[in-house]
């Protein structure tokens, strides 16, 4: 099965009157059925270490929070996802450093899951779950 991979861009919002626009690669892999990507690049880390590395920087969270967030608020903890004005969807990542207010044009986020669910349709991610596989990461 392949993965899928959409780049799009978002906006940080940075206060009420200023926002920054970054590419967002959203991915969804047909061997973790339940959970979608978001890689942002590096300069945006809230983690203000020096000497980080240059690699994105990856929140994994589940594929259904992100499709029913698009319709009505939803999540607990560290991701929330809501409607905004017009065809805008806020994602919302709190993390021990802070908290990121990113801004998505919904459509490109329905792309997105309309073609995760071709490659595993809702309802049908536990056929694809290796447990084997996952309890092994487990275990490390």
């Amino acid at each position: 099965m392949r993965t899928v991979e959409e780049t799009v861009q978002a906006r940080l919002i940075l206060s009420l009157h200023r926002s920054v626009r970054l590419r967002v690669v959203l991915s969804y892999q047909p061997e973790d059925p339940l959970a979608v990507r978001m890689a942002f690049p590096a300069e945006f880390s809230l983690d203000d270490a020096e000497g980080q590395s240059a690699e994105d920087i990856v929140w994994v969270f589940a594929r259904q929070l992100l499709s029913a967030g698009i319709e009505l608020p939803a999540g607990v903890g560290d991701v929330h996802v809501r409607p905004s004005v017009g065809r805008r969807t806020v994602v919302e990542l709190r993390a021990p450093e802070g908290t990121a207010m990113l801004q998505f044009d919904t459509a490109d986020l329905r792309r997105f899951l309309w073609r995760s669910r071709l490659v595993v349709p809702e309802g049908e991610e536990h056929l694809h779950l290796d447990s084997d596989r996952a309890l092994a990461q487990l275990l490390g």
